[in-house]
């Protein structure tokens, strides 16, 4: 019989794992879409007022750079990586979606040379948050890889906070998906979910089976798609505001134009606005804007009207005794407007009123014109 030593002489010696094959080049995957009629041009002060930022220029539609990410992670920490940078270019009447894969982890340097000469290229970068997640990341990865190239030197629209101040008011929440439904009529069907995007990258690292990144792709190609239709959404709501079809976006425009202080598109905006659920907001904002730019006898009219519904605010008694105190020089009237604002008050807010701003304003408000109404009678 061999002995152990005879054994192990005679075996053959254990093969080497076969290595893997390294990919050298990033995966790339390009796909078209129609997005209709394309505008031809970007006036620089219609994308002032969508981004609420200065634009020097006018843009044209190949000059815009659609960008979403898919991540290693939720987080902006030091081990989150993207992995998969989505683009998004307007070419005629399309969409050329070009989506930059790393295949592993080697290929990141690639992945952001790549990045480095798109941004070059372009003059404006559209996101959805890339504010607070995609450019801060973004811009981390290029410092780790000493790329000289700094992401906040192209001008910037992120999406989502344009998109909060048009819809806001009518939908809540933001989140894109919800966007899709609401402004386009889209829901996604077996969409992979974000938070499930990192979890099948990673699966795909072990198996190097590229059928496992097929929905993360597709999940990241509807996002550029979104990106491209909701730009152009805005752009129709900034340039035909007369078409608008919800009056809440419509007050919310104007709402965005009186805070840039466009005043007259602003009481334009208001004036439109007829149904019930925004109509008296809308006059309060501008007679608001009235009063302040001293059109006395426009604000005092809105004031009034809203006044007689009783449907508004005690902004609305507080601002007309204002009016009738100072600009009619009427204290008496003031004084009298003041008092229903305060029944006003007790009524809508019981005996929670006493503890109202409003309501203290208006009663401060009221003592001081008894005292100047008695000292004019007594003058008489």
């Amino acid at each position: 019989m061999a002995s152990l030593y005879d054994r192990l002489k005679s075996a053959q010696p254990i093969k080497a794992a076969e290595p893997r094959a390294v990919q050298q080049e990033c995966l790339v995957v390009t796909k078209r879409v129609s997005l209709g009629k394309v505008p031809d041009i970007f006036p620089a002060p219609m994308m002032a007022d969508i981004s609420n930022q200065h634009v020097p220029n006018d843009l044209l539609p190949q000059d815009l750079l659609f960008l979403d990410t898919e991540t290693t992670g939720l987080s902006r920490g030091a081990g989150t990586i993207a992995f998969l940078i989505g683009y998004g270019q307007i070419k005629g009447n399309e969409l050329h979606i070009t989506q930059v894969l790393m295949r592993d982890y080697h290929q990141e340097i690639l992945l952001l040379k790549d990045l480095t000469n798109r941004l070059q290229s372009s003059q404006c970068l559209l996101t959805y948050n890339g504010t607070s997640f995609d450019l801060p990341l973004l811009q981390g990865r290029l410092v780790m890889n000493r790329l000289q190239t700094d992401v906040s030197s192209l001008m910037h629209l992120d999406l989502l906070h344009a998109a909060r101040r048009i819809f806001r008011m009518r939908l809540g929440r933001c989140p894109l998906i919800r966007l899709e439904e609401m402004l386009f009529g889209f829901v996604r069907e077996d969409d992979l979910p974000g938070s499930e995007v990192p979890a099948r990258y990673f699966e795909y690292l072990k198996q190097q089976n590229e059928a496992l990144l097929r929905d993360v792709l597709e999940h990241n190609q509807q996002d550029i798609h979104s990106l491209a239709l909701l730009f152009l959404r805005l752009v129709q709501v900034y340039t035909k505001p007369h078409e608008i079809a919800h009056q809440q976006d419509l007050f919310s425009l104007g709402r965005v134009y009186e805070r840039q202080g466009q005043k007259e598109r602003a009481i334009s905006c208001y004036k439109a606005c007829s149904e019930k659920a925004v109509r008296d907001i809308a006059r309060l904002r501008m007679a608001e804007i009235l009063r302040k730019q001293r059109r006395d006898n426009e604000a005092l009219a809105a004031y009034e009207t809203l006044r007689q519904s009783r449907s508004v605010s005690p902004q609305v008694y507080i601002s007309l005794a204002k009016i009738y105190e100072h600009r009619f020089r009427d204290p008496a009237r003031a004084l009298e407007i003041a008092k229903q604002g305060m029944l006003y008050c007790s009524e809508r807010f019981g005996f929670l009123a006493q503890e109202d701003a409003d309501f203290l304003d208006l009663q401060h408000r009221s003592l001081r014109l008894r005292r100047k109404v008695d000292k004019a009678r007594e003058m008489d």
